[in-house]
């Protein structure tokens, strides 16, 4: 089956992508399901569940959220209770444990991006050795030397915040069951690899542009 494991939805500030428009993208993108990682609020995942039930779509969404830790970020899928943001890598981990969620590293070496900037000594299930959003192969590429030499999971994301960007890079995963427990165990047990391509840069470029427009109406006292 095909997910896309990074998507953000209208309840990440940096991002305005309508759920519904995820939703239909993610299936005409012929995914089977995605993960919904905003930052710091888990509030989209449930809803997306709840959309995904409204409309008949049989997409498996897994409720998730991109954790900003002091160190870069992380990505916990299955999540179901909040874990706050600024703790250290190894803690957020902990906790996620707690919950019995999966845990993948986005974008390490995107540093623009918040990443970690290592992989070594992180209890994570998988790498997202393919980010589409990254301007450059660099990032990516040197997270995929960096999981190969020790021996963990490698994913894809679109990391996508606008809905038609859905999917454009994402996950096979090995698994029969069309459930979350399935797919979060396949994950767990390394039944995973990246596929997909590059989002255009002019996707990206226009997001850059539009956050730095919120960070200045912000400073201005305008939003």
């Amino acid at each position: 089956m095909k997910f896309d494991l990074h998507v953000h939805t209208r309840f990440s500030k940096d991002s305005d992508a309508d759920i519904d428009a995820i939703i239909l993208h993610a299936k005409k993108n012929g995914l089977d399901g995605f993960a919904v990682c905003d930052h710091d609020v888990t509030g989209g995942g449930p809803f997306s569940v709840q959309r995904a039930a409204e409309l008949g779509s049989d997409l498996v969404i897994i409720p998730g959220v991109e954790i900003s830790t002091s160190e870069g970020h992380l990505l916990v899928l299955g999540i179901k209770e909040s874990i706050e943001p600024g703790l250290s890598p190894a803690e957020t981990i902990l906790r996620a444990r707690a919950q019995d969620a999966v845990v993948i590293l986005p974008h390490p070496f995107k540093l623009t991006s918040h990443g970690i900037g290592y992989i070594a000594g992180l209890d994570v299930d998988a790498v997202e050795v393919l980010n589409s959003r990254c301007l450059t192969d660099g990032p990516n590429n040197k997270a995929c030397a960096a999981a190969t030499s020790l021996g963990i999971a490698q994913v894809g994301g679109s990391d996508c915040h606008v809905p038609e960007m859905v999917g454009i890079s994402y996950t096979e995963i090995d698994v029969q069951e069309r459930s979350l427990d399935a797919v979060l165990d396949a994950i767990r047990q390394g039944k995973v690899r990246p596929g997909g391509g590059k989002t255009p840069k002019v996707f990206v470029m226009r997001q850059m542009m539009k956050n730095a427009q919120k960070r200045t109406a912000k400073i201005l006292g305008l939003d």
